[in-house]
C-alpha cells in the first residue's frame, strides 16, 4: 500500500508549479505559434505572387523556377497550401498564338483576322480571355471562300498549379506547435494528478 507520507510529498511537488503558470505559458505559446504560423503564409504568398509575376512577364524560364521555389516551400512549411496558381498570361498567350496559326494559313484568314482583331481590339486593353471570346466570334461572324481550320485551343488545367503542405514540418512554427501541445498535456497531467492524491488521501487516509 501507498504510504500517506509518500502521498503527500507528491502532491507538494505537483502543487510546486501552479496551474496559472503553466496557462499563462501556454497562452504565450498560441501567441508564437500563431504568428509563425502566419509567417509561413506569408511566405507561400510572397513566392505566389514571384510566379505570377514571371507569367505576366513572358518568361517561361522564370516562371518554371518560381513555380519549383513555392513547390519546395509549401512541401517544407505547415500552412502554406498554395490554393489554385493559374499561369493566366501564359495560357492567352499560347490561345492567341493557336489562332493566329489557324488564321493566317491563307489571304482570307489573314483578312479574317485582321477584321476581327479592329472590331475587338478597341473594346480591350491587350490580350485577355474576354478578348479571345471576342475575337472568336467575330471570326465566326466573317466566313470565307475557304474552310479555316479551327484553332487548336490550349487545355487550360494545364496551367493550373497547387501545392499542398504538410500536416506539420520541422520549421519555427511545427516546433512552436509541439511545444504547445506538450504545455497542455502537463496541464492535463497536473490536474489529473492533483486529483487523483486528493483522492486517495481523502479513501484511505481519512485519519490524515
Amino acid at each position: 500500500m501507498v504510504d500517506k507520507r509518500q502521498v503527500k510529498k507528491s502532491l507538494k511537488q505537483i502543487q510546486r508549479i501552479k496551474t496559472w503558470q503553466l496557462v499563462i505559458l501556454l497562452l504565450l505559446n498560441a501567441f508564437i505559434s500563431a504568428t509563425l504560423l502566419r509567417v509561413n503564409n506569408v511566405g507561400m504568398l510572397q513566392r505566389r505572387d514571384a510566379v505570377h509575376a514571371a507569367d505576366k512577364a513572358g518568361n517561361a524560364d522564370d516562371t518554371r523556377a518560381r513555380l519549383y521555389d513555392l513547390r519546395r516551400y509549401a512541401a517544407s512549411h505547415i500552412n502554406a497550401n498554395t490554393g489554385p496558381v493559374y499561369l493566366q498570361d501564359q495560357y492567352n498567350r499560347d490561345a492567341q498564338a493557336a489562332i493566329q496559326a489557324a488564321t493566317q494559313v491563307s489571304a482570307a484568314g489573314q483578312t479574317a483576322n485582321a477584321q476581327a482583331e479592329a472590331v475587338c481590339k478597341p473594346q480591350f486593353h491587350g490580350w485577355s480571355t474576354a478578348y479571345m471570346e471576342c475575337f472568336l466570334a467575330e471570326l465566326d461572324k466573317r466566313p470565307t471562300s475557304e474552310k479555316l481550320p479551327d484553332p487548336v485551343m490550349p487545355v487550360a488545367e494545364l496551367y493550373k498549379y497547387e501545392f499542398l503542405s504538410p500536416v506539420w514540418s520541422p520549421d519555427f512554427a511545427g516546433w512552436s506547435i509541439v511545444v504547445f501541445c506538450f504545455i497542455f498535456l502537463c496541464i492535463i497531467a497536473r490536474l489529473t494528478s492533483v486529483m487523483v492524491l486528493r483522492l486517495l488521501l481523502r479513501r484511505h487516509y481519512r485519519g490524515v
